[in-house]
């Protein structure tokens, strides 16, 4: 494009007049939120809460400082500094509409790299009252199988030598906490915002750990003194293209480098504990409740396991994006058959949600033409995902004598793709921190069909259980020999 204008205070002034932009003085917010993990879900999430308080005339103390930790998010932070923390975030309605919304909530980014001391300090300013994270699942470094904490991870185990700087986000947020302590200030409450069930209870494990190792009287503390609400989000946030860069820049008429899109649905489920306060997020279409486990369950079991149910058959079938895959009627049937029929009786009851219109949306949402969300992102990490989103509905239903069949025909549509070659002779770019073990198990798995469940790491007894190994064996079996689109459709 033409224009050298880049997004920024100075620029506001000049956004086309259907764009909304910050009615409020940026110069008068405090920061009272200290983010870890500012990438594309947390500002098209958090911080757009944030946002629309202070658009209503509220929450000029919760200003939000946004903290990157690892050198692959220095492009972003260089980006988002250039444009002094503004961004817009695109909603993409299914007609066809783009809802347009320059964000101001995020009042600086910080690298921890260029400066860790005003990282700490920023966490340590008695204004802050919340350190939120989104760090993604696998960032919490918990081992698969025990549960608990890595403490032999190289990144770790440097940290814990005696005098090393900080550098992860356990030793930045302990010793940002114990530095509030030796000052005389309250702790900051730390907020989870990951796609983790029980995430606040997994971060307290984790980060106590943490601290245990380090400091074992701080870690006594800690567990004492800090609290770690569960939350719930939800908002299918498919990763920036460098077109939709392109598409923004020309409707807004300055250069965003740094674009968020997503789907018009927002859910945000809070555990109200927040000593020292919060935000009102109630007033910004967030749900506080004293217990956000059948929320957080309802949404892990059924958008999140579902998302593997469709991503798995989808790429097999020579589908790149979601919407695509969804036109094929026998994986929209499969879909709400496995949440019908396998996940809904593994589910407590959900206060003031009406189940069938929360599927039925699930299958609307990911039939959007306009998110154009990748089969590609929703099949990374799988070994991260498949464990907690679907196999506790598998254990959950053998517990109830039940069937499941849909849940092993996923885990199947898995192992097909671990493979690392499509139905075509193509290759698999299989995106996955255990690829090196998973790849060369699934490529077995023609000879010896129970290899890949053989990994105990992540199916522990399932592999030897008839009612889970057989149905397993037969949807593998199917997607060899007749492939993904005749399979699926003779299973529905």
């Amino acid at each position: 494009m033409s224009t050298v204008k880049r997004l920024g205070p100075a620029t506001l002034a000049d956004l086309p007049p259907g764009v909304q932009r910050p009615g409020y003085d940026r110069s008068e917010v405090a920061a009272g939120i200290v983010h870890v993990g500012v990438g594309s879900f947390h500002r098209a999430h958090q911080a757009l809460a944030i946002d629309r308080l202070l658009q209503a005339g509220q929450g000029r103390d919760w200003g939000i400082r946004g903290v990157a930790l690892l050198p692959g998010d220095e492009p972003l932070v260089r980006r988002m500094q250039q444009q002094d923390g503004l961004y817009t975030l695109v909603e993409k309605y299914p007609d066809g509409t783009w809802d347009l919304r320059v964000i101001g909530s995020i009042l600086d980014v910080l690298f921890g790299p260029d400066d860790m001391t005003a990282v700490l300090e920023a966490m340590a300013d008695p204004r802050v009252r919340i350190v939120s994270l989104t760090i993604t699942e696998g960032g919490y470094n918990v081992d698969r199988r025990s549960g608990e904490f890595i403490a032999d991870e190289p990144s770790i185990r440097a940290e814990l030598q005696p005098g090393a700087a900080p550098a992860t986000v356990f030793g930045v947020v302990c010793s940002a906490l114990r530095m509030r302590r030796d000052r005389g200030v309250e702790p900051f409450t730390v907020l989870s915002c990951d796609n983790i069930q029980g995430n606040g209870d997994v971060a307290r494990r984790m980060f106590c750990a943490f601290a245990d190792l380090w400091d074992p009287q701080f870690g006594e503390w800690m567990r004492g003194s800090v609290s770690f609400p569960n939350t719930m989000v939800d908002r299918i946030t498919p990763v920036t293209t460098p077109a939709d860069v392109e598409t923004v820049s020309e409707l807004l008429g300055l250069r965003d480098e740094c674009p968020v899109v997503c789907e018009p649905f927002f859910q945000w489920v809070i555990e109200d504990a927040f000593p020292t306060g919060r935000p009102a997020w109630q007033e910004a279409g967030a749900h506080l409740t004293e217990d956000v486990a059948p929320y957080e369950k309802m949404k892990l079991r059924l958008l999140n396991a579902s998302h593997q149910g469709l991503c798995y058959f989808g790429h097999l079938a020579g589908f790149d994006l979601v919407h695509e895959a969804m036109q094929w009627e026998a994986l929209r049937i499969f879909l709400r058959r496995y949440m019908d029929e396998e996940a809904t009786s593994t589910l407590d009851p959900v206060a003031g949600v009406d189940l069938d219109a929360y599927k039925a949306q699930l299958i609307d949402r990911f039939s959007n033409p306009e998110v154009r969300d990748t089969i590609a992102r929703l099949c990374a990490e799988s070994s991260d995902r498949i464990p907690k989103w679907l196999l506790p509905v598998v254990h959950d239903r053998l517990a109830q004598g039940a069937s499941v069949d849909l849940s092993a025909a996923i885990v199947a549509s898995w192992a097909r793709y671990a493979e690392g070659v499509d139905e075509h002779g193509g290759e698999i770019t299989v995106v996955d921190p255990l690829r090196d073990s998973l790849i060369p198990l699934a490529r077995r798995q023609r000879e010896d069909p129970a290899a890949f469940i053989g990994n105990r790491a992540l199916f522990g007894d399932l592999s030897d259980d008839p009612r889970f190994r057989e149905p397993y064996l037969s949807a593998l079996a199917g997607l060899h020999a007749r492939g993904s689109r005749a399979m699926l459709e003779e299973l529905t």
